[in-house]
């Protein structure tokens, strides 16, 4: 029933894409889905490549937004008050120090066994800041989103397997990219705590 939904969708054309990146972004999973048919629409037209790129960044992060939200007022109703002192608000600080970089990564990477919802779920439930929150998904979405169009179109039907026979480059980068946006946050504590 779901690639009928799916199926359904595709025949939209962009609008479609937008449909079902939200889709997938607001919990329904549709793994690999958005990323096959962006590369698809980029070797077959590659003319609205760009557009579907957009509407797919823009049907994800409302997707992530109505997810974040829907958690952090939920939050809300559920629990009263602050949650007793101990491991959950050292998870908590750590999450506001780091946990942007969590939401990045998967958010980012086509093919990685972290699933996206975790981590927004996590961000929405713990406070993060919303426009800190919706800059790294954007970030992490055009960057995904717009290189596998331009993969398509360049590339061409053999995206695909540039992609898969890739993937464990493309992690190793965003990894040192993260790895090295940790160690610059951890110096920054740091200082500040010596300024202090």
């Amino acid at each position: 029933m779901l690639s009928r939904i799916v199926a359904a969708l595709v025949t939209f054309g962009p609008w479609g894409v937008f449909l079902l990146a939200f889709i997938d972004s607001l919990g329904i999973p549709l793994p690999a889905t958005m990323d096959f048919l962006l590369i698809m629409v980029a070797v077959k037209a590659p003319q609205r490549a760009y557009f579907t790129a957009l509407m797919a960044v823009l049907g994800s992060a409302g997707g992530s937004i109505a997810l974040f939200l829907a958690v952090r007022h939920g939050r809300r109703l559920f629990l009263k008050g602050d949650p007793p002192p101990g491991r959950r608000q050292r998870f908590e600080r750590w999450f506001d120090r780091y946990g942007m970089l969590t939401v990045f990564v998967p958010a980012v990477v086509p093919v990685l066994p972290l699933p996206l919802k975790v981590f927004v779920v996590s961000a929405g439930a713990l406070k993060t800041p919303f426009g800190k929150f919706l800059a790294v998904i954007l970030l992490a979405r055009v960057i995904r989103y717009f290189g596998e169009a331009y993969l398509g179109i360049q590339l061409g039907e053999h995206a695909q397997t540039f992609l898969a026979r890739h993937i464990w480059t493309i992690l190793g980068i965003v990894l040192a990219l993260v790895g090295a946006a940790y160690v610059a946050i951890r110096m920054s504590d740091r200082r500040k705590e010596t300024a202090e």
